[in-house]
Formats: C-alpha cells, sequence, structure tokens
C-alpha cells in the first residue's frame, strides 16, 4: 500500500524544504487541493526539489479550465518530474462551478468524459505527432501549429485519474481514467457495495479493452486519524467530525449515507448548511458515524485499523486530508503501513 500525505500549499517557499522532508522520511507521494490554493504551483517547486515522490493534483477542478490548459500545466509537471506526476480531476457540485467559478453547468459525467478524451487526443498530438482532431459537445480542438506544441517526453504522458463519489462517475472512472480518487467522505461498506462495482463494470468497457486492476489506481475512500498519543489523535478524529458534517450537508455525497440509512441526518446537515450553522454541524456527528469513514488509532495500533478499514480494496492512503491537519507519520510507521498489500503495481498510463 502506498502512503501519500500533503504539501504546504499557502506558500511556496515553504515547500522545497517540505517536500524533500517527506521524501527522506519514506512517503510515497504528495497530493495538493483546490480550496484556498491552487493545485499546481506546489507541485511545481516539489518536482525539482525532489527526485522520488510521486506528485499529484487531488484533485484539480475540471470544467472552469479548458482541457489545453490543463494538458499544458500536466506536460510540464510530468517533464519536470521526471515521470512521476499524476493529474487528478474533479467535477465538483453544480453551486460552485456556478457560483463561485461563474462557469455554465452541464450533466457532470458526460461533461468529463469528454473532458479526460480530450485530454488523450492533446496528449497523442503531442507524443505520437497524431493531427489534432477532437469534436465533440462542449470541446472542438483542431489546431495545434509547431510553435505551440511541446517537445514529446521522455516518459510517458501524465496518468489521468478521476474523482468519485456517485454512480455514473465511478463507472467514467473506470472506463476512462487510469486511477479513481475516492472522495474521504467514503465508508468501507460503501466502497465494497457500490463503488467497487461500478468501478470494475466500467474497466471492462476501457476503449482499448479491459483494463487490469494491477495498473489501475483506487486511491482514497476515507480517513486516517493517528498520532504518537491519545491527545493527537482525539484531535484528527475531530477534524474527521468536522468534514464528515461539512460533506454530509451536501446531497451529492448522500449515496454514501444512504448505505447506512444516515439519511435523515443528511437532510438535517443540509439544512444547518442553508442557515449558515457550519461549526455546529459536527455535534450532529456521532462517534459511530466518524468511525464509519475512519481508520482511528495511535502510531502503534494504526496499521491494523488501516489494513482492516482498507486493506484489499485501496492501494493509496492518506496519513493527512488537509494542509491545515498535517497528521505526519514517523518513517517507521510509514514502511509498515507500505507493508498492507494492494492490488496496484504501477500505471500502464493509455492514451486512448
Amino acid at each position: 500500500m502506498r502512503v501519500n500525505t500533503t504539501l504546504p500549499q499557502q506558500d511556496l517557499n515553504l515547500v522545497p524544504e517540505a517536500a524533500r522532508r517527506l521524501e527522506e522520511m519514506g512517503y510515497d507521494g504528495v497530493a495538493t487541493q483546490e480550496n484556498r490554493y491552487g493545485p499546481f504551483l506546489a507541485l511545481g517547486v516539489a518536482a525539482v526539489s525532489t527526485t522520488r515522490l510521486e506528485l499529484g493534483t487531488g484533485v484539480a477542478i475540471a470544467f472552469p479550465r479548458s482541457p489545453m490548459i490543463t494538458a499544458s500545466l500536466a506536460w510540464d509537471l510530468q517533464r519536470a518530474s521526471r515521470g512521476r506526476f499524476s493529474l487528478g480531476l474533479g467535477s465538483q457540485v453544480k453551486g460552485h462551478i456556478e457560483r463561485r467559478f461563474s462557469v455554465p453547468w452541464s450533466a457532470p459525467s458526460p461533461w468529463m468524459s469528454e473532458y479526460v478524451r480530450s485530454l488523450r487526443a492533446i496528449f497523442r498530438c503531442w507524443q505520437l505527432g497524431e493531427r489534432l482532431e477532437f469534436e465533440g459537445e462542449h470541446y472542438n480542438f483542431s489546431l495545434m501549429t509547431p510553435n505551440f506544441s511541446p517537445e514529446p517526453l521522455e516518459c510517458d504522458p501524465p496518468s489521468i485519474t478521476i474523482a468519485a463519489v456517485g454512480p455514473a462517475m465511478m463507472r467514467l472512472a473506470g472506463r476512462h481514467g487510469d486511477g479513481v480518487r475516492l472522495h474521504g467522505f467514503c465508508t468501507r461498506k460503501y466502497l465494497e457495495n457500490v463503488a467497487l462495482p461500478l468501478i470494475e463494470e466500467g474497466m471492462r468497457q476501457a476503449p482499448g479493452g479491459p483494463r487490469e486492476r494491477r495498473h489501475f489506481q483506487i486511491s482514497g475512500g476515507g480517513f486516517v486519524a493517528t498520532g504518537a498519543d491519545d491527545e493527537t489523535v482525539s484531535k484528527q478524529f475531530e477534524f474527521v467530525r468536522q468534514r464528515v458534517g461539512f460533506y454530509g450537508s451536501t446531497r451529492a455525497y448522500w449515496p454514501v449515507f444512504e448505505q447506512h440509512g444516515l439519511e435523515e441526518l443528511g437532510e438535517k446537515l443540509n439544512v444547518m448548511s442553508k442557515q449558515g450553522q457550519w461549526k455546529e454541524m459536527a455535534a450532529e456527528v456521532s462517534d459511530d458515524v466518524v468511525r464509519l469513514f475512519c481508520a482511528v488509532g495511535r502510531h502503534d495500533e494504526i496499521v491494523g485499523a488501516i489494513e482492516e478499514r482498507f486493506g484489499g480494496l485501496c492501494d493509496v492512503v492518506g496519513s493527512s486530508a488537509s494542509t491545515d491537519m498535517p497528521g505526519e507519520m514517523t518513517p517507521d510507521l510509514i514502511q509498515d503501513v507500505k507493508q498492507i498489500a494492494s492490488p496496484f503495481e504501477d500505471f500502464s498510463t493509455t492514451l486512448q
């Protein structure tokens, strides 16, 4: 199993030292988020400050950016990192797309399918010299002159992983992605009963033929609340409680609640969000509900908890869900978590 964490995105001057330290500690990779800060610049700094650390956006919001802009960013990061970059894309919900990004909304699954397929077409143009011809409902790409074509990479083009919560995006991730980035708002029961069957269905329908699980990465799917002592674990646990309350207020995430008969909780949190009661939401989330979403325990307990919560299903766990709550593991603990078996071996990036 791979172990990832976060970078300090709030100040790029902090990234070189932080990235080198995380690499020395034995972390497999780092992922950036698109919340208060942009997801790409910190990874560029980390790319030229490290030699082994895997780098990924976890996630970048796709729809506010043209696929051409995203392709260029991903290409530069893949070259700078010598093949260590993975482009993680997310759709976001309607309210944010329309009101935060001021972009017209459309059905997200067909839109994301077209987005990823157009990225592949651009990558084929740059890497293989194919004529750029992509025509869809949202995007049309047919112009690429030598002045605007970057040189082919000496490694594979960037892998593309897709964030998914609902059924349509799960299938899409399996069909068109090199991996899926599961939301932290996820339980093992949802993974087993809903997510994995849908992802596997999509993998069987991939354009280039069925995808092999060993080349398809499943990342996330819950939280890890750990620390050297009980006090630190408690702080991590309360952080997860807050996140469950926050995400649970959004209808798009309710299929996870439905697996546990928690629809009423989702309705209550939704009402509270409309009343601006963000700080009060956590009190509505019981300890038992929090434990559905995370592996919990001190450093001397957490390996077994991670294996029980994620083992056999996920390939990557994060020791941190936010730059606000680093949650670092010790080098010895990282190595112990890495011993947990997972199906994923490596990306076999497709250009289909």
